[in-house]
C-alpha cells in the first residue's frame, strides 16, 4: 500500500529542500495526466508504433524440454532500443513535454536507459544529457556511441566508484541547479516519491500484457515469474499485475558478483540493510558506519547499491523472494539461452535465466509453468562476455 509516497515504511522523500517544489510539480503533473485521455492516446501510439508493443510471450520449447518445465519468455528484448527501458522513457518524456520542460537529463549504468532517453528526446525534439560513470562508459562503449548518434550528450562521471550510483549523484546535482526548465528522467523504480510510483505505472504494461497472454495460452496463471533486479523497474513492472495472486511465486534475481561472501556483489536485498540512498528509504549496501558500499556485478545494470522501495516492501512482507546469481553463473545463463533458443539475452536478464535453471532442477518444481522476463537483449554485452570467456573478437 502506498501512503504518502511509501510502500509500507519504505520510500518517501529524503532530498534537499531545493528539490521539494520540483517533486511536488512532478507529482501534480503525473497525477493529472496519468488518466488523461489525450496523454494516454499519445503514449499508447508511441508504445505501439515507435517502441513495438505488444511484445510476445514466447514459449521456449527447447529450454522447456531440457529443464522439464513449461517456460515462457516475455520478450522485452524485442523493443526498440533493445530493452524494457523505452516503456518508461516514453511515459516520462511525453510527461516532460506536457509540463513544458525544455531539457531532459538522465543517468545510466548499462546504457539502455540512456539510449531509450536519447531516442525519445530526439523524437520529441527535447535536448538530452546523460550522466554515466566512466567505468560504465568503458564497459559500454557501443551504447555510448548509440546515445551520441541519437543526439544526446554523454557526461562522464569520474568520482566515487565511477558507476551508476555516482551518475545518479551528479544528475541530482544538475537537477537542483536547473529545476525550472529541466526534467530528470530517472530510469528505475527508485529515488524519491513520485518516481517509484511513476516508473512502476509506466512499466505495468509488461505485467498487463503478460497476464492476458498467459491466460490466453494456458487458461491459467503461471506458477512462478522470474525477473532480474537492479533498481527494479522491469521486475516491478511484470510483478505488478500478479501481486494479489498469491498462488503465483514472484522471484527477483540480483547480481551476486563474485559471491555473497566476497564483499563484491550487488545483492542489496539478499545482503543489504535498511538505509537512505538517492532520496528514499530502502535496503542498501552500506558499512557499519552507514557509508555506501561499492556494488559489483559483471552486468552494469545490476551494479547498484540500492533498490526500489517497493521491492523492499515485497521482501519484508514475503510476497516476493529475492536470490542472487554470481557473475560466473550469469555467463552460464547467457550461453544457455543463446544455445538452446537462439536468443542472446542481456547480462542482466542472463541472471534470471540462470536462476530459472536452478529453480527448474528442484524436484517439486518439475512441470511448473514459469515466465521469465527477458528485460533486454545482449548486443551491448558481447565484448564483456567475450572477455570473460577469453574469446578474442
Amino acid at each position: 500500500m502506498i501512503l504518502d509516497g511509501k510502500f509500507g515504511k519504505y520510500g518517501g522523500i529524503f532530498v534537499p529542500e531545493l528539490l521539494i517544489p520540483a517533486l511536488e510539480e512532478l507529482e501534480s503533473a503525473f497525477l493529472k495526466y496519468k488518466d488523461d485521455k489525450d496523454f494516454n492516446t499519445e503514449l499508447d501510439y508511441y508504445l505501439r508504433e515507435f517502441a513495438g508493443r505488444p511484445t510476445s510471450l514466447y514459449f521456449a520449447r527447447n529450454l522447456s524440454e531440457k529443464l522439464g518445465c513449461k517456460i515462457y519468455l516475455k520478450r522485452e528484448d524485442m523493443l526498440h532500443t533493445g530493452a524494457h527501458k523505452i516503456n518508461n522513457t516514453l511515459g516520462q518524456g511525453i510527461l516532460a513535454k506536457y509540463m513544458g520542460k525544455k531539457r531532459i537529463i538522465a543517468e545510466t549504468g548499462a546504457g539502455q536507459h540512456g539510449i531509450a532517453t536519447a531516442v525519445v528526446g530526439s523524437m520529441l525534439g527535447i535536448p538530452v544529457e546523460v550522466y554515466m560513470g566512466s567505468e560504465d562508459i568503458e564497459r559500454q562503449k557501443l551504447n555510448v556511441f548509440r546515445m551520441e548518434l541519437s543526439g544526446a550528450k554523454v557526461i562522464p562521471v569520474k568520482t566515487g566508484s565511477r558507476t551508476l550510483k555516482d551518475a545518479i549523484n551528479d544528475a541530482l546535482r544538475d537537477w537542483i541547479a536547473n529545476v525550472e526548465n529541466t526534467h530528470y528522467l530517472i530510469g528505475s523504480s527508485m529515488g524519491p516519491h513520485p518516481y517509484p510510483m511513476m516508473v512502476k505505472h509506466f512499466q505495468t504494461v509488461i505485467g498487463k500484457e503478460t497476464k492476458n497472454q498467459i491466460l490466453e495460452k494456458e487458461n491459467e496463471l503461471p506458477d512462478a515469474i522470474i525477473a532480474c533486479v537492479g533498481g527494479g523497474s522491469n521486475s516491478i513492472g511484470i510483478f505488478s499485475q500478479f501481486l494479489d495472486d498469491e498462488e503465483v511465486e514472484l522471484i527477483g534475481v540480483e547480481g551476486g558478483g563474485e559471491g555473497l561472501d566476497s564483499g563484491k556483489h550487488g545483492a542489496t536485498l539478499c545482503r543489504g540493510s535498511e538505509g537512505v540512498l538517492h532520496g528514499s528509504l530502502s535496503f542498501i549496501l552500506q558499512n557499519d558506519d552507514g557509508q555506501i558500499s561499492e556494488a559489483h556485478s559483471v552486468s552494469a545494470g545490476l551494479d547498484y547499491p540500492g533498490v526500489g522501495p517497493e521491492h523492499s516492501y515485497l521482501k519484508v512482507t514475503d510476497r516476493a523472494k529475492y536470490v542472487a546469481i554470481t557473475n560466473k553463473d550469469a555467463l552460464r545463463g547467457f550461453e544457455l539461452l543463446s544455445k538452446y533458443e537462439g536468443i542472446i539475452p542481456a547480462l542482466e536478464s542472463a541472471h534470471a535465466v540462470e536462476y530459472l535453471e536452478k529453480y527448474a532442477k528442484i524436484p517439486e518444481n518439475e512441470g511448473k509453468t514459469i515466465v521469465v522476463n527477458l528485460s533486454g537483449r545482449g548486443d551491448k554485452d558481447m565484448f564483456i562476455v567475450a572477455r570473460e570467456m577469453e574469446v578474442k573478437i
